[in-house]
């Protein structure tokens, strides 16, 4: 019997900017990801609290972590247990759908920690099928492998994506780019895929577009400004936003632009650090995003205050978590209201 898609049941992913139900999030586990587990779990904790501010937050916990995890996140915030690999919402969990008539559902992409980079991973593996039954809600399972991190949608029908990261041969080597396409708007019900050539040099995701570029609304696109000539990212930069300019989304309006630089100047040796304020978090009411102590932080807090009014803007000190690689987007993920 041939499955049913969720786009063929009338489910599509909803725009980050939907109201919520809840936010999920993964308590840090990996020790080889951090140069202090201690300090990235505080870090965690505080951008648990922000969120908390405006919306429900659950926290899945590995059971030798639970006393740790409560002690520091508090009773507000729901805790449950579950064999956790790693502490990536955003990639581990699903993708979650409305239908416009009330009900939810949720979509189980494959996990494989981002092409194989880290082991074990099946707790992580098993992460987004958990969420789903907790939430007790219906549940569409694909072949491919992917992760939440690698697409934005503006829930109108486009999906932003990459050409680095899901056509990458350590996850999906026998997928077409045609394949691929399809499959993500059978998956969360788009209409439209536009592809930017990500970043090859990013090698911990491949280039995940939630570092790159984000809706902010329908037509309006935040991305991840050229830089200086002598950023070492400049020429891939460029070539993102390149594939943006003279698009059109799947509704037919052109996309509009809206730079922002990254934290270039955040003195740092580790290699893996994210410095991208595109990497935050549209949640009830609010908007979480990075603080590094540079003059760029007031620049973009008044970007996200002028597109997306209405929302307090909460800037989050995250040293010990942009070490693993990511941002606050990539530690959460949405369950938007039915």
């Amino acid at each position: 019997m041939q499955r049913q898609t969720p786009k063929q049941a009338g489910f599509h992913m909803p725009a980050e900017w939907a109201d919520h139900e809840r936010t999920w999030m993964m308590w840090p586990s990996r020790a080889e990801v951090w140069d202090d587990i201690s300090e990235t779990r505080r870090n965690y904790t505080d951008v648990a609290h922000a969120i908390r501010q405006f919306e429900p937050l659950t926290m899945l916990v590995r059971r030798e972590d639970i006393a740790v995890a409560r002690d520091l996140l508090g009773s507000d915030i729901e805790l449950l247990e579950h064999p956790i690999n790693d502490s990536w919402a955003r990639d581990a969990g699903p993708c979650f759908l409305v239908d416009g008539e009330g009900n939810k559902a949720g979509t189980s992409f494959r996990f494989n920690a981002w092409g194989g980079k880290y082991a074990p991973f099946a707790g992580d593996d098993t992460v987004s099928s958990t969420i789903l039954e907790k939430s007790g809600v219906r549940k569409f399972v694909s072949d491919l492998i992917a992760e939440g991190g690698g697409v934005s949608v503006d829930g109108e029908g486009t999906i932003l994506t990459t050409e680095s990261c899901f056509p990458n041969l350590n996850r999906n080597p026998d997928w077409t780019r045609t394949d691929i396409e399809t499959e993500l708007k059978e998956m969360l019900g788009g209409d439209k895929v536009i592809w930017l050539p990500g970043n090859v040099e990013e090698t911990e995701t491949d280039g995940h577009v939630d570092g790159i570029a984000a809706f902010l609304a329908p037509g309006v696109v935040l991305v991840e400004g050229e830089g200086p000539v002598d950023h070492e990212w400049h020429d891939i930069n460029a070539a993102n936003i390149s594939a943006l300019e003279n698009q059109t989304d799947a509704k037919g309006r052109p996309l509009s632009l809206i730079r922002v630089p990254d934290a270039a100047d955040f003195a740092t040796d580790n290699e893996k650090f994210c410095r991208s304020y595109v990497n935050s978090y549209i949640c009830n009411a609010g908007v979480v995003m990075p603080k590094y102590g540079l003059p760029e932080d007031d620049l973009v807090r008044e970007v996200f205050e002028q597109y997306l009014p209405g929302r307090r803007v909460a800037q989050v000190e995250i040293p010990s978590i942009a070490i693993g690689g990511g941002g606050i987007h990539c530690i959460t993920q949405q369950e938007p209201k039915s």
